[in-house]
């Protein structure tokens, strides 16, 4: 027993005691941060929102900051005497990217999630800068992250842009549509049909197509109430899909 008692009071000498507090105060560190850039995502109705971005700043914040202790490791009765933090860093990476993977998902021609995996991984990255002590970095990294996603789209609208829909036509019975009409229906409606977008499908004599439609330029396109006010008299056509080509 004296053995015994020898042991589990490493594990709460001066030092350890004084190690643990340390990293607690960095994973509550790299916890705040977390939920700072996680809100924004939470606030828009993500998925993936504080709690997510909390958990993985704290844990990937964790694994980084132990590899600095390791005289500390069991009770001090660790034989370690160096780690490869990069080792380490290399893992939560690579961790990290099947989170943000689950976070993607793809419909017909629209994508969405990408932003929030990518901001998945960059608060992972909080996590290492406050793991490794760089809290100077790690602060700003967590303000930028949060306002860029705050305000980006804000700032993508104020430049020159281009914008897509996908559209979905489903044309009447032994009805043959033929790619020039498509495109000239784009045409006068602002838009040109994206070259490879072109998905089609015959069932029962009825003729389906897919494709992406770019607008030639800012106000020089219809919105999407007009493109489907076009579509509703257009002759042939049955019924119709169109939304924004999210990405």
């Amino acid at each position: 027993m004296p053995f015994l008692t020898t042991l589990l009071s490493g594990y709460w000498a001066a030092p350890e005691v004084a190690t643990n507090i340390v990293i607690l105060f960095n994973i509550v560190g790299a916890l705040m941060l977390g939920l700072l850039v996680g809100y924004e995502r939470s606030y828009r109705g993500r998925a993936a929102g504080m709690r997510t971005y909390g958990i993985v700043c704290m844990a990937s914040c964790a694994l980084t900051v132990i590899t600095g202790y390791p005289e500390y490791w069991y009770g001090g009765h660790s034989n370690i005497t160096n780690t490869d933090p990069g080792r380490v860093i290399q893992g939560i990476v690579t961790g990290i990217g099947f989170l943000g993977a689950g976070v993607i998902m793809r419909d017909g021609f629209n994508i969405s999630g990408l932003t929030t995996a990518a901001s998945i991984w960059a608060v992972a990255v909080i996590g290492i800068l406050v793991g490794v002590g760089f809290y100077g970095a790690a602060i700003p990294l967590a303000i930028i992250a949060t306002v860029y996603m705050m305000w980006g789209s804000k700032l993508e609208g104020f430049l020159p842009s281009r914008h897509a829909i996908t559209v979905t036509v489903r044309f009447e019975r032994d009805i043959i549509p033929t790619e020039d009409s498509m495109l000239r229906m784009a045409a006068k409606l602002g838009y040109q049909i994206a070259k490879g977008s072109f998905s089609v499908s015959e069932r029962e004599g009825q003729h389906e197509w897919r494709f992406v439609a770019v607008s030639v330029g800012r106000g020089k396109n219809g919105s999407l109430i007009d493109v489907g006010h076009y579509l509703s008299g257009a002759q042939g056509i049955e019924s119709f899909q169109i939304s924004h080509a999210r990405n």
